[in-house]
């Protein structure tokens, strides 16, 4: 059983920061990749951001310069540092990790329940 968990999200005045957190757990072996997604309500879900193995990242077009993706390959963790924060980032943010359980050879893709981010201007 693999477990991927969120934290971190809140209420925050426009221009303000948060740091949103994702910890992957259980009988994973390994992860080749972890990303965050966000949907609005009456929205899409939507890539945010995605960091590799080797520490390649890639932003939405909507975020590059104000969010920064990092992960830390031995505690199976991640951080998603969001900066000038607007009222339309507002959306739970979903962390997705790709890992191998131990009890196979094939990658599937986990995600976490979300947490909720609220901007108000």
């Amino acid at each position: 059983q693999v477990q991927v968990v969120e934290s971190g999200g809140g209420l925050v005045q426009a221009g303000g920061s948060l740091r949103l957190s994702c910890a992957a757990s259980g009988s994973i072996s390994s992860i080749n990749g972890m990303g965050w997604y966000r949907q609005a309500p009456g929205k899409q879900r939507e890539s945010v951001a995605s960091i590799t193995n080797g520490g390649t990242t890639n932003y939405a077009e909507s975020v590059k310069g104000r969010f920064t993706i990092s992960r830390e390959n031995a505690k199976n963790t991640g951080t998603l540092q969001m900066n000038s924060l607007k009222p339309e980032d507002t959306a739970v943010y979903y962390c997705k990790v790709r890992g191998r359980p131990s009890v196979s050879w094939s990658y599937f893709d986990y995600w976490g329940q979300g947490t909720q981010v609220t901007v108000s201007s």
